[in-house]
């Protein structure tokens, strides 16, 4: 991912990389070489030189970083999730508002151009769900899938119901490594609203689908194709409308955001203070799923 988040940083404008860490020094100086900036093969080498850190390191490795950047001055997006435990977040989002500095969480699906334009349309939603399967991968197999995968649909879901959560139940199973491969949750909010979230990363076809519904409107949304169907009765008759949202760069858009709130002195979107709320409920929705799984060891 750090690669990825490089990329984007470059090609802004006003933008300068200070360079580009790896534990791997071929790596960095591969990619370092690509976007002519320097490579360093200790993220403390940045200190001084730079203004701004990207960390997208494990995630078992976030707070350690982060905290780290942010005591050196530096603002700090950290890839989701932000931390592994809440103590882990507090920190972060103490040092951060105790400095002054932006402390952006990667919850990249918020800038996701789909989900933007479905976001708009929805102020009552009451029902919410989220389908997301992957292939397997090493990266990310540091967590289970939870913090790997659902935690981006416990965040939109999150932002669309935009209330406290009342309820959680979840289940899962291990398939692949010795913590959970596929998890479903249903999360209850204190308006009513509830989110039915289920997530794989077992699966052979990649998905990224989520289905909203309030009293008068259906969405239907392919996050990865960047599709949206709307589905409303008009006059007695159905109505369905499609729109196209190809092309979009979330990572990017992101990465701007990052970029115009430390320049602009300015609120970001998706700060330490959300991530730390999906977390929350990340974290719950994985006791529960050991808790259902320690009864059948």
């Amino acid at each position: 991912m750090g690669r990825y988040h490089a990329q984007k940083l470059a090609r802004l404008a006003g933008v300068q990389l200070a360079g580009i860490v790896d534990a791997d020094p071929a790596r960095a100086a591969c990619l370092a070489e690509k976007l002519n900036c320097p490579a360093f093969g200790d993220y403390r080498e940045i200190f001084g030189k730079a203004e701004a850190a990207v960390v997208a390191v494990p995630t078992d490795r976030h707070h350690a970083v982060a905290l780290d950047c942010l005591r050196h001055g530096l603002h700090a997006l950290v890839e989701k999730p932000i931390a592994t435990t809440l103590a882990e977040a507090d920190s972060l989002i103490g040092e951060a508002a105790k400095r002054g500095l932006v402390l952006q969480c990667g919850h990249v699906e918020r800038y996701n151009k789909t989900f933007r334009a479905l976001a708009t349309r929805m102020d009552r939603p009451v029902f919410v769900e989220a389908e997301r399967l992957a292939g397997f991968k090493q990266r990310g197999a540091e967590v289970d899938v939870v913090l790997d995968l659902m935690i981006h649909d416990l965040d939109l879901a999150a932002a669309l119901a935009r209330a406290p959560v009342e309820r959680v139940s979840a289940c899962g199973f291990r398939v692949l490594t010795r913590d959970i491969d596929i998890a479903n949750a249903r999360i209850e909010f204190a308006n009513g609203c509830v989110a039915n979230l289920s997530a794989s990363r077992v699966s052979q076809t990649a998905v990224r689908k989520l289905r909203v519904f309030q009293p008068d409107l259906y969405v239907s949304a392919d996050l990865q194709a960047g599709r949206l169907r709307y589905v409303r009765q008009a006059g007695g008759a159905i109505e369905e409308n499609e729109e196209a949202y190809e092309g979009g760069d979330a990572l990017a858009a992101q990465a701007e955001a990052f970029v115009s709130s430390i320049r602009n002195k300015t609120p970001v979107e998706v700060d330490g203070d959300q991530g730390r709320r999906v977390l929350e409920l990340a974290i719950e929705v994985g006791r529960l799923v050991r808790e259902r799984l320690s009864r059948f060891e």
